[in-house]
């Protein structure tokens, strides 16, 4: 099916971004349209800021209420603890008091006719006993945390009452939070015989936390007003709450529940008042919360009152998508207007504009007349631009002839200068090329006499060395045996380095290497290179592994590719800074699954090379080591290259190089070496 809407989108897009009619009343109504959103922008920001502050404003005031109503419920406990102390009966019964027991018994009975939830009257002997009740009457009415033994010597029932399971815990709460009352009771002498406690127990005192609740949210019925709850907490722990527990269907009471971890910081460590949106047990909240303390100004407790934050967000969410709603069928008219009243000025305008575009896809077509007075403006400029028209017409067909003649030479002198530009390049190519070979072979040619020097300084030691090894075994005579493998050892380094020093003069001699080429197994050198190298970095932490795999024979000199092998592995540990996984392996080179030789992989953990060094490294005297002499893969890279080897290298910077060995069958005079 077609897509009707999309395609009614397309053009009217299309009519909005080419025609002047519509341009021009986006221009005329861009500014209203700004200047009105601007103002609906001010006036939300400044309606969610005082709407939001008006809320906190209202739900501490409603917290006032609630602090006010809880101190008169002390007031009127103080009342009636006072009026039984002051009746006739207990006055009475003080005066003539003969059995202690059942004096105490009848005065807590007499706690329900007072509206109280315990009644005690506390006999005292020893001035300890007056001293700690004294302190208790400092205040008239106060708050006080009770464990259940102190909860059970004031009413039997009340430890039990005060017990309140923890929501999602096995644990009890069995302290009770409770509002005290403790006057002094003198006898006929004006002696103090005792004290008479009374008060209320707040942990699951539902009623009187929705009693407070109906008192600062009086009307349930309206709509316009929260659903406002109440909340007393021993310490963080919800002790007497109307908050429910499913806030959708309002059913239970999160008695048990604990606070959030922000107010708990807020109020019970900081002692500050928290008025602000809080999460209330499982959706967030208007809050205010304030701290309850005891007589010495300890921080016991918070009473808490709010409502849910979402009726609000929703009732303000609502006046703002109003209000939107009806700017924009305002815009909408007013826009709808001055499109109407601008139609018949612009229908010349929308004439010239199509006769414009019928002339941009070839058309030969003018303006003409457009029923307008001959002085109007619009008319004046269709004269003139049927005129422009035919004069374009004109230059157009003069530019048509000289533009064939001038492609032509264009095509002469492009054909001229693209042959000069290949040859250019390729003259640069060949520069380039010449000069990379002068600059090294400048480098090898000192290289070779440095090599040359270095062999001889070698050879002298070397013999001075084997001579005194064989008058050593000369002089031992049949006693040279205990040590023949010493000897033969010594012999046969001595061999390795008159052979090395050997293959240093060959190859500092313009005829190349001539030492012996035999046909060899791979494994067995690189065993014996690897033996070398362990030998000389037992101080360091490098761990060898190898995988050996290569069965073909090449030809090559044992001794030379020792010394590569070697080297490279030195250069690896370097790189490692002797600590790491040093891996050598072989394999046959296969190439269309015919073997052509042997190729040996040694890899490094180390620090790897830059992609702009890797063209570099084989040029000799180039070294990123402070103590280097940028040789050795130069050195490596001649001795491969003259018996027909490849050296190319792999590294990433930061993770490693592996550096491949390419040995063929046969030894040939080839130059091979590829970085990678």
């Amino acid at each position: 099916m077609p897509n009707n809407g999309g395609s009614l989108w397309s053009k009217w897009r299309y009519r909005f971004k080419t025609m002047v009619r519509y341009r021009l009343m986006i221009l005329t109504s861009a500014p209203i349209f700004l200047t009105l959103m601007a103002l609906i922008g001010i006036t939300i920001y400044w309606s969610i800021h005082y709407t939001w502050q008006s809320a906190l404003l209202d739900v501490s005031e409603r917290l006032g209420v609630a602090e006010n109503s809880i101190e008169l419920i002390q007031e009127k406990q103080a009342n009636h603890v006072k009026a039984f102390a002051e009746s006739f009966d207990f006055v009475y019964g003080i005066n003539h008091l003969s059995d202690f027991d059942d004096f105490s018994g009848w005065v807590s009975e007499q706690k329900s006719r007072y509206k109280l939830d315990f009644l005690r009257f506390h006999r005292v002997d020893t001035i300890e006993q007056k001293f700690r009740y004294l302190d208790l009457t400092r205040k008239e009415s106060f708050f006080d945390v009770l464990d259940q033994n102190e909860l059970d010597s004031l009413d039997k029932d009340l430890a039990k009452r005060a017990q309140i399971p923890i929501l999602n815990s096995q644990k009890l709460e069995q302290r009770g939070l409770v509002s005290r009352t403790v006057i002094t009771i003198y006898n006929q002498k004006n002696d103090i015989i005792g004290f008479l406690d009374g008060g209320l127990l707040l942990n699951n005192s539902t009623v009187l936390v929705d009693q407070i609740r109906d008192l600062i949210y009086p009307s349930k019925e309206d709509n316009l007003r929260p659903v406002g709850t109440l909340t007393v907490f021993l310490d963080d722990l919800r002790v007497s709450t109307n908050v429910p527990l499913d806030s959708n269907d309002r059913v239970g009471r999160a008695i048990g529940t604990r606070v959030s971890s922000q107010v708990n910081r807020a109020v019970l460590f900081e002692g500050k008042e928290w008025v602000n949106k809080a999460f209330v047990y499982d959706a967030w909240y208007i809050t205010a919360y304030q701290p309850i303390r005891d007589q010495y100004d300890n921080v016991i407790g918070m009473l808490y009152t709010g409502y849910l934050l979402w009726p609000f967000v929703k009732a303000y969410m609502t006046n703002i998508a109003e209000i939107s709603v009806t700017t924009l069928v305002l815009l909408l008219i007013s826009g709808l207007m001055v499109y109407r009243g601008s139609r018949d000025l612009f229908n010349p305008i929308e004439h010239i504009h199509r006769v414009v575009k019928m002339i941009q896809i070839g058309k030969e077509t003018r303006i003409g007349q457009l029923g307008l007075d001959e002085n109007h403006e619009l008319a004046q400029l269709a004269r003139q631009f049927d005129n422009m028209l035919d004069l374009l017409k004109q230059r157009k067909n003069e530019i048509r002839n000289s533009a064939i003649v001038l492609e032509g030479k264009v095509e002469e002198r492009t054909a001229s200068l693209m042959e000069k530009t290949e040859e250019l390049e390729l003259h640069i190519q060949l520069l380039n090329q010449t000069r990379d070979k002068l600059v090294t072979n400048e480098k090898l040619a000192a290289l070779g006499e440095l090599t040359a020097g270095i062999a001889h300084e070698i050879n002298n030691p070397t013999a001075v060395i084997l001579g005194n090894v064989e008058l050593i075994q000369f002089e031992l005579g049949p006693d040279a045996e205990r040590v023949k493998e010493e000897i033969e050892a010594i012999h046969g380094q001595i061999d390795r380095i008159r052979n090395i020093t050997r293959s240093l003069l060959q190859y500092s001699r313009q005829g190349g290497v001539q030492d012996e080429i035999t046909w060899q197994h791979v494994n067995p050198i690189i065993e014996e290179s690897i033996t070398l190298v362990k030998t000389g970095s037992k101080k360091r932490d490098i761990e060898f592994v190898t995988d050996l795999h290569a069965k073909s024979s090449v030809e090559v000199n044992r001794h030379q590719l020792l010394q590569i092998l070697v080297n490279l592995q030195m250069n690896g540990i370097h790189a490692m800074d002797g600590a790491g996984k040093l891996t050598v392996s072989s394999e046959d080179w296969l190439e269309q699954g015919t073997c052509i030789g042997a190729i040996i992989h040694i890899q490094d953990e180390g620090c790897g090379i830059k992609e702009e060094n890797l063209k570099r490294i084989f040029s000799p005297f180039y070294t990123t080591k402070r103590e280097g002499t940028g040789l050795g893969l130069s050195v490596s890279q001649s001795i491969l290259s003259q018996t027909g080897g490849e050296l190319k290298v792999e590294s990433n910077w930061g993770e490693g190089s592996t550096f491949s060995i390419y040995l063929p069958q046969r030894a040939e005079s080839d130059l091979k070496i590829t970085n990678l």
